[in-house]
């Protein structure tokens, strides 16, 4: 895969109980299925080959040989990629319940279960010997290969381990020593039964792990065709990346479930070095060795994962609840940063536009649950050059909408006089008449803040921030900045949510908020309309959060980059345009660090942050350069 993807399949098949070649016919037809989809390693249930449920026909040499006789012959439909397969496995007189791992036409190794079940419906000590120190170099048929649980394999781009079932369930699984050593990926061949309310719990489990093990996991587990003496299976497959489903196949289905994902493992690498605690792991007492694949196919492009294009905004059924939590935690850092000063007035610039919508919002939200009087929010709208009455008429409705102490101090006589003393020819629409406006405006706020003895609130973003797109001591400072790490597509999201939490007229104006061109209303209009329009200047800020998000999430490469737009974007911009905004965010980004290296404080809301303080740390004299190249 390009870009350091990685193609994995989960495949749960109909089980034909005891006969192992119809058992393996199945595996058969559907590695070449997976083969036609570009699949680079398949996992199938544990015990597959036989059939869990076998009870104590296990012990039989007749099924252990077919089982064997059957892996033999599936090498030969592993050309191009891997697959783990169940069977019982016997070497010097020890059944183990194993996955043998095929790969490239040969039979790389097995992997012995650790942990074996032996309580309720659950007796594999009956028949199973555990594969926990055992580290055997096995010769058979002509065929050699190692037999251990202790064991990485090393594909082209990848490394993975494996544990079995059980394994996942024990204080300390397997596949956290296999992570530390190097395993990007955990593959799971299972015979979970199915029970009222563990589907959920299993799920959280697979979740929890490949989050703590910043690993890809695939799991498959055994399904129509066990016996049902005892149990029901539910034949339930899924992948995980740090935490998150990128793909679950049907529960249930008696022609079986097949979950197919890219694992982005360049992402689960960047993340492993950026979390400072992962590498202090303590490695196991005993090495684990090292089996290499070699090559797999490659697996063609679109991706199979879920790629949104707008990442920051939550959505879905939980989307209200991401938001609300994303409004409490700016609210909390407000409250919390007003208690320590004794604060009991702040002092918010209020445009019209999202930030200072948003921002205003979120200081009501605080002020009420601390109990205070609104009055102590001064909201101050102050028109300049390029104010348009769509925005100048939201900000007063607003105000008075929330009731606020509203203040309106135009800025034009004060910044031409500021342009007198500095010789700056108002005809001249220039960077110096356009962040004079800013200055002004911050001047303002920092000054009457003394007065009423409060603190002025930051309304700039973290996509003004990543582009630079501020005024450097100008709206770029303030005091408590509570928009500090919410991109503006998250920012519409948040506008429109708090909205509808006040009352019908707020909301409304919120609405028209979100509706109107975003504009930083430095140049004076034209016959009415805007002269400027910030997306115009920058490009969408759809495509630059995109960017940001990825740059920041996994580490990408400009290249990856674009191959993950062309394929979020697909339909909406064309190659041209993804190719020119990501220059100017690559340019922009790596040009501006000055800016962010002495911004204020306030609330990281979620994973991405440019805070100085903690998540970024980059010279102000970084060259964009080698990024550039794609």
């Amino acid at each position: 895969m390009p870009e350091g993807f990685a193609r994995i399949a989960a495949v749960s098949l109909p089980v034909h109980l005891g006969d192992v070649e119809a058992n393996e016919r199945e595996i058969t037809l559907a590695l070449e299925r997976l083969r036609g989809r570009g699949v680079q390693a398949a996992v199938f249930p544990e015990l597959c080959l036989t059939g869990y449920t076998l009870g104590d026909l296990l012990l039989h040499g007749l099924v252990q040989d077919r089982a064997w006789a059957a892996l033999k012959r599936l090498q030969a439909h592993t050309d191009g990629l891997t697959a783990v397969v169940g069977l019982p496995f016997c070497h010097e007189g020890r059944l183990y319940n194993c996955a043998a791992v095929l790969a490239n036409g040969v039979i790389r190794a097995l992997v012995p279960k650790t942990y074996l079940p032996n309580g309720n419906e659950f007796y594999e000590t009956r028949w199973f010997v555990s594969g926990a120190g055992v580290c055997e170099t096995v010769a058979r048929d002509g065929l050699t290969f190692p037999l251990s649980a202790d064991t990485l394999f090393e594909m082209d781009g990848f490394v993975f381990g494996v544990e079995l079932c059980e394994d996942l369930w024990v204080p300390l699984p397997p596949s956290s020593h296999l992570a530390v050593e190097g395993a990007d990926l955990i593959l799971n061949p299972s015979a979970s039964n199915a029970l009222a309310a563990k589907h959920a719990y299993r799920r959280g489990l697979l979740s929890q792990q490949s989050g703590r093990l910043y690993a890809g996991y695939a799991y498959a587990g055994a399904g129509f065709g066990e016996s049902t003496s005892d149990m029901v299976f539910d034949g339930y497959t899924g992948i995980f990346e740090n935490g998150r489903v990128l793909s679950e196949g049907e529960r249930f289905s008696m022609a079986g479930s097949l979950a197919v994902a890219d694992v982005d493992v360049g992402r689960l690498r960047y993340q492993r070095q950026r979390n400072g605690s992962f590498h202090q792991m303590p490695r196991p007492a005993r090495s684990l060795q090292r089996v290499p694949l070699g090559a797999a196919h490659d697996a063609p492009l679109p991706l199979m994962r879920p790629l949104e294009p707008l990442p920051f905004v939550p959505f879905g059924a939980e989307a209200e609840e991401r938001l609300e939590e994303i409004a409490g935690i700016q609210c909390m850092g407000l409250q919390t940063r007003l208690y320590a000063v004794h604060g009991r007035t702040v002092v918010v610039g209020v445009s019209g536009g999202l930030d200072s919508t948003l921002a205003l919002l979120v200081a009501v939200r605080a002020f009420d649950a601390l109990g205070l009087d609104r009055s102590g929010i001064h909201a101050i709208t102050m028109p300049g050059m390029g104010t348009g009455g769509r925005t100048h008429s939201n900000a007063q409705k607003l105000m008075e909408a929330l009731g606020v102490t509203a203040l309106e101090i135009p800025i034009g006589d004060a910044v031409r006089q500021h342009f007198r003393d500095i010789g700056q020819d108002e005809s001249v629409h220039d960077v110096t008449y356009e962040n004079s406006q800013a200055r002004e405006r911050t001047q303002i706020l920092m000054d009457y803040a003394n007065k009423v003895g409060g603190i002025v609130l930051g309304t700039g973003d973290l996509s003004e921030a990543a582009l630079g797109f501020c005024t450097y001591n100008g709206d770029h400072m303030s005091m408590y900045n509570v928009n500090c790490s919410v991109p503006k597509t998250l920012v519409k999201s948040l506008v429109g949510y708090l909205g509808r939490c006040f009352d019908e007229a707020v909301s409304a104006i919120c609405q028209d908020v979100i509706d109107t061109p975003i504009s930083p209303e430095l140049l004076p209009a034209s016959q009415g309309e805007l002269q400027q329009r910030t997306e115009d200047i920058l490009g969408d800020y759809a495509l630059h959060d995109f960017f940001l998000y990825h740059l920041m999430d996994s580490g990408a490469s400009a290249g990856k980059l674009k191959m993950l737009a062309m394929q979020a974007f697909h339909g909406v911009y064309g190659e041209a345009r993804v190719d020119a905004q990501l220059k100017t965010f690559l340019k922009r980004f790596f040009a501006q660090q000055f800016k962010r290296n002495c911004v204020p404080d306030g609330p990281k809301v979620g994973s991405i942050s440019l805070s100085p303080r903690g998540d970024w740390r980059m010279p102000s004299d970084m060259q964009a350069g080698m990024w550039l190249d794609f």
